[in-house]
């Protein structure tokens, strides 16, 4: 089985890099020094050529019956006369022969067998190889315009010679012979490469589970860099989810400690009681209070919710049929009040959002806005465009809070001072979330006449509106307020 090993991996890769590099070197050194070698060769011929062709009769007749020896290669001193004592063809002789102007033979060792013969037709400017009964020859063919002489010479082909593989062999062996001391090299380079890796597991192995602070190693390289920010980004998260988690346990367990003791409390008082009016008006309170702890829980875990990673899906909503369903939500605790409740359309347009999550952020506007509101009062629901905003407000003129209190009234839990109606506190802290989750905004004005309270929330517009025909419904199965919202 192969080695997971980044070290063992990294330099077998490139030593096979290495070994193929050098593979193709040889074969092209090889290929280059053959090349030359027939190079070296012709231009012998070509010489031989030369100087026969200068040569009187009687000289050409000599030198046909003592052919030239033209070996590249001797025998060593100790193995000389025998033929295996080296791979050049033994002898290699010039073999020559010289015509007169009128194409008659003046002298000439090459065997006139046909084969021979057929081998010089179609001469060529340069030296071209023949395969003669089943021998490579070299053959050359040379005009004198001067004397009208023309030579042939003809050289068994040099194929058999190590020359070019002996000059390979001596690129081969000093880079074979170094390749265990190039392995060596490597292995060591590459490990002293690995090694803030290895002080980057060591580190995070020495950790315990509640040590997120960031991990700092000097000096790493940059590859190395890219991997301690990517893992110090999901500390850091990570981080922020457990206080997140610490943050919600928190809260739930100090925030439905007091409704569980009120619920608890009127339960007891039910069960002590004779009196029938008694016990219903304890039982009342339970019920309430289970209510304000069931709230309590669903916001709680609608803000957990929000503060996930993964994102809710967001598609082009219009507000305005959102608005009104908020408004037939809460029209009958508005009437409990006497309060009226007025929507206004002065450019409504898209937003990208999600209408669930929106219509949560109406119910809180509204929930407040009648929560807090005068007797008789008035609510207005606005719906206008500011720039590449949208925007969507709620005012009423009820007491209203200072400008001291505005920058706390979306932290969570935070009631003033003065409220005596009952809450949570966690409703403008959802609308300040859900706002920030679509890129929004929330601020605080003056309400209505100058009194009141006024929440001004800001989207992104959209960049195609809806028609209000195409509003996205609320989907089935969401609840908000303990009932199930119409489809």
């Amino acid at each position: 089985m192969m080695s997971r090993s980044i070290r063992h991996r990294l330099s077998l890769t490139v030593l096979s890099c290495v070994c193929i590099v050098w593979i193709v070197a040889v074969f092209g050194s090889f290929r280059h020094a053959s090349n030359e070698v027939q190079q070296w060769e012709d231009a012998r011929l070509v010489e031989y050529a030369s100087l026969i062709i200068r040569f009187d009769r009687a000289d050409l007749h000599r030198f046909a019956d003592i052919p030239l020896n033209v070996q590249i290669e001797l025998a060593k001193p100790d193995d000389q006369g025998i033929a295996e004592s080296d791979s050049d063809v033994l002898p290699r002789r010039v073999l020559f022969e010289v015509l007169d102007a009128t194409s008659s033979k003046i002298a000439s060792n090459i065997p006139q067998d046909n084969a021979t013969q057929d081998a010089w037709t179609g001469v060529q400017p340069q030296p071209w190889t023949a395969d003669i009964d089943g021998t490579a020859w070299r053959l050359y063919a040379l005009h004198d315009d001067a004397t009208g002489r023309t030579v042939r010479v003809m050289v068994a082909s040099n194929t058999g010679s190590d020359f070019a593989a002996g000059t390979a062999r001596q690129i081969v062996w000093p880079v074979l012979a170094a390749l265990p001391v190039l392995a060596a090299l490597l292995w060591y380079a590459i490990g002293r490469s690995l090694t803030p890796l290895k002080t980057l597991s060591t580190t995070i192995r020495a950790r315990d589970a509640d040590s997120l602070e960031p991990i700092g190693i000097a000096a790493v390289p940059a590859e190395v860099r890219t991997l301690v920010d990517a893992i110090n980004r999901l500390l850091s998260q990570l981080s922020q989810s457990i206080v997140r988690e610490r943050a919600f346990t928190s809260d739930a367990a100090h925030e439905l400690k007091t409704p569980l003791a009120a619920i608890k409390i009127q339960a007891q008082v039910a069960l002590a009681a004779n009196d029938p009016s008694i016990q219903r008006l304890a039982m009342q309170r339970v019920v309430q209070g289970v209510d304000r702890s069931a709230r309590l829980a669903e916001q709680l875990l609608l803000l957990a919710r929000l503060d996930e990673y993964e994102r809710i899906p967001a598609s082009a909503v219009m507000t305005g049929e959102l608005v009104d369903e908020a408004v037939a939500r809460h029209a009958a605790s508005a009437r409990e009040k006497s309060i009226a409740i007025a929507v206004r359309r002065e450019g409504a347009r898209a937003i990208h959002a999600d209408p669930v999550l929106i219509a949560i952020l109406l119910d809180n506007l509204l929930d407040n806005a009648v929560k807090y509101g005068t007797p008789e009062g008035h609510i207005e629901i606005s719906l206008f465009g500011r720039g590449a905003m949208q925007c969507l407000a709620v005012r009423d003129d009820g007491p209203g809070v200072s400008d001291a209190e505005r920058a706390r009234l979306t932290g969570r839990f935070y009631r003033g001072d003065a409220v005596q109606s009952p809450g949570s506190g966690l409703g403008l802290s959802i609308v300040e979330r859900i706002a920030q989750y679509f890129n929004g905004a929330v601020q605080f004005d003056t309400g209505l006449e100058g009194r009141g309270l006024a929440v001004i929330v800001e989207f992104p517009a959209a960049e195609h509106d809806l028609d209000d025909t195409q509003s996205a419904s609320i989907h089935d199965g969401e609840y908000v307020h303990g009932e199930k919202l119409p489809p």
